[in-house]
């Protein structure tokens, strides 16, 4: 009965101490920390195009560069992905979204067939265009409720968890209590998969923001870790998007 106490009396301290490190943060807290510790929340606001370039390397076939670019003033983005040696060209802008395929031989001039995305797709991108560099940024705006869940341990360092759900998926944020930086993202799609993203490593842009260049890559498909490293340019001019 004393063990059985003493197992109690411990449930409840951890707990407690839980509470102590949660019961007094808010989200706003943990998010306004994130912006001073990345370059201030004026630089995030002033940011217009931004163009992100990624290799995800996990020694396969299926090794593929990634880049993206975006417009916020014409709500426009671009993806294109090329795997062994083929762009495969994604876009938006506004109410319209395309995919563009190559066809034809790789020696040859670049053909492409050019298709619609479909509703669902248009949305993904839709959200991925404000989302990508800064999920909770004007969260509210967007329509997701962001909630502190508690502590958690990653990568043996504690760290604050944030719940934000909305738009039919949910984000799982973790962010280093000692510096701010985001250091995890989970996002479980409608489709129910769950993509995880470690940040191990932040870098500073031209601009003054710092972002997260050196990650690891999990989707709850195939589980199987994959390497990303990141540049970024904020603001610098980039090609009309467009089909």
């Amino acid at each position: 009965m004393k063990r059985f106490i003493i197992i109690i009396l411990l449930a409840v301290g951890g707990q407690a101490g839980i509470y102590a490190q949660t019961g007094t943060v808010t989200v706003d807290t943990i998010f306004t920390k994130f912006y001073q510790a990345t370059g201030g929340k004026a630089l995030w606001d002033g940011i217009q195009t931004y163009t992100i370039r990624q290799a995800y390397r996990a020694g396969t076939a299926n090794d593929y560069d990634l880049v993206i670019q975006g417009s916020l003033p014409q709500q426009a983005m671009s993806k294109t992905r090329t795997i062994m040696k083929r762009d495969f060209i994604y876009g938006i802008k506004g109410n319209d979204g395309w995919i563009k395929i190559p066809i034809g031989s790789r020696d040859k001039v670049a053909q492409f067939q050019t298709s619609d995305l479909s509703g669902k797709e248009r949305e993904t991108m839709r959200r991925e265009l404000v989302d990508l560099l800064a999920p909770f940024s004007n969260y509210s705006q967007k329509g997701y409720i962001a909630t502190v869940v508690g502590t958690e341990q990653v990568n043996g360092k504690p760290a604050y968890q944030v719940e934000m759900e909305g738009k039919g998926v949910k984000y799982n944020l973790y962010f280093d209590m000692e510096t701010g930086l985001m250091v995890r993202e989970k996002l479980t799609l409608p489709t129910r998969e769950v993509q995880t993203r470690d940040h191990a490593q932040y870098a500073k842009s031209a601009y003054g923001i710092s972002y997260p260049s050196e990650s690891t890559f999990v989707s709850s498909i195939d589980k199987k870790p994959v390497k990303v490293t990141t540049t970024l340019e904020v603001n610098s001019a980039i090609a009309d998007i467009a089909r």
